[in-house]
Formats: structure tokens, sequence, C-alpha cells
């Protein structure tokens, strides 16, 4: 099995960092091609920088062959774009790790980096009815490249995040709200006692179901 994991913005160093989570993820067997949209913002943050990163994203998508393709942005930028340029299942990692989340827990609140991207969040929450399962969406107050380059100390205000959201909302599953923040899931899991999820492995996971179940995007003549 192929899964095209597809980095909206134009940062190689986030492509790798996504590329590892999305390994970790992956059964055995199954092949993670990761690309990044070369000419795209360096970072997706906010409804303009979705806006310009499309048409790269969507150019990878249609040249990339894959059983299914994964939008590894929170934003699930371009998602219905994607969805209709192409048949095999497109996930996005933002509607994943919330579908996941309403599986174990009865609420979810998810912690982003920048606040920009909160509108954006919740409009999606919208859109797909999951708003109703969420107890809130809030940001760390840190931008994208930052987490996702593993800068020095841009974890910590994340991390200090989801335990301020875990004391909040004590029935909620955490949703990691950036596909840069992968890494702190299991520690966070471990200390809070509770699910984190990471939205890159949400999403590969389920690709992988979608593929292996040989379903493929409905499209309407």
């Amino acid at each position: 099995m192929r899964i095209h994991v597809a980095n909206p913005n134009g940062t190689e160093a986030m492509t790798a960092t996504i590329a590892t989570a999305a390994r970790a993820a992956a059964a055995p067997g199954t092949e993670i091609v990761a690309t990044t949209a070369t000419g795209a913002p360096a970072s997706i943050e906010g409804p303009l920088d979705g806006a310009h990163a499309t048409p790269f994203l969507l150019d990878r998508i249609a040249g990339t062959q894959a059983d299914a393709h994964v939008i590894a942005c929170f934003d699930d930028t371009a998602l219905d774009a994607a969805r209709a340029l192409v048949r095999a299942p497109v996930v996005g990692i933002g509607e994943a790790a919330c579908l996941l989340a309403t599986q174990l827990a009865d609420s979810f609140c998810v912690v982003t980096s920048a606040a920009i991207s909160v509108p954006v969040l919740e409009a999606n929450l919208r859109r797909t009815g999951l708003i109703a399962r969420c107890a809130g969406v809030r940001a760390a107050g840190v931008p994208v490249l930052e987490i996702g380059g593993h800068a020095a100390g841009a974890e910590d205000p994340v991390a200090e995040a989801v335990r301020r959201a875990a004391r909040d909302h004590p029935g909620a599953a955490l949703v990691l709200g950036c596909g840069g923040m992968a890494a702190l899931a299991g520690d966070l899991s471990r200390e809070l006692g509770r699910p984190v999820i990471d939205g890159v492995a949400a999403a590969v996971v389920l690709a992988e179901g979608l593929a292996r179940l040989g379903h493929r995007t409905l499209r309407l003549a």
C-alpha cells in the first residue's frame, strides 16, 4: 500500500517531521511518500496562506500515484478541492484527528499553534458537524515553523497549553492542532493519562483503512 502524505507548505524540514510521524504510525508494508508543496508559503497560518498554497498542493496530489492521500496541515487546506481532483481517498489531518477523538471521549479540545488559525479550525468543525463535540479550540502562541523545526523551547508552550486544556476539560480528549506537534503526543498522553491525538498518525491510519477497504471518493455527475 502506498500513502501519499502531502505537506501543503514549502518547508522541507516540516515535511521531514511529518514523514517521521507518518512512518511511525503506518502499518508494516505501507509505503509513505512525503512531498513538499514547493512554491507555497513557508507555513500555513490563516486562510490567506491556505489560499496561496492550494495550487501547489493540488499539483502534488494530482502528480503522485497513491492508494490514498493525506493533507498534512491541521487546517485541512484545499481538502474539498483535492477530493474533487482524485478518486483515491483524501484525508485531512484535522478532520481525522477530531473524528478519532470522538471515538475515545465525549468531547475533545484542540490546541493549535497560532491564534490566526483558530477561526479556520472552528469553521471546519462547523462544516463537518464536529463542533457539537468540541470543548474548545485554543492557541499556544507559537509559530508553526518553530514547532515543526524543533526550535529550542518551542514545544514548551504547546505542552503547557495542552496541560491547561486537560485541567479545564477533565472529560475531553486532547487534539494536537498542528502536524509539527506530532512528537509530543505520546509523552503528553502518558503524563496526563488520557488520549492526546496527533493528526498525522490519525490520518495515516484512517487513509490505510479506507484504501484497504477499497473505497474511493464519491463523485456526483
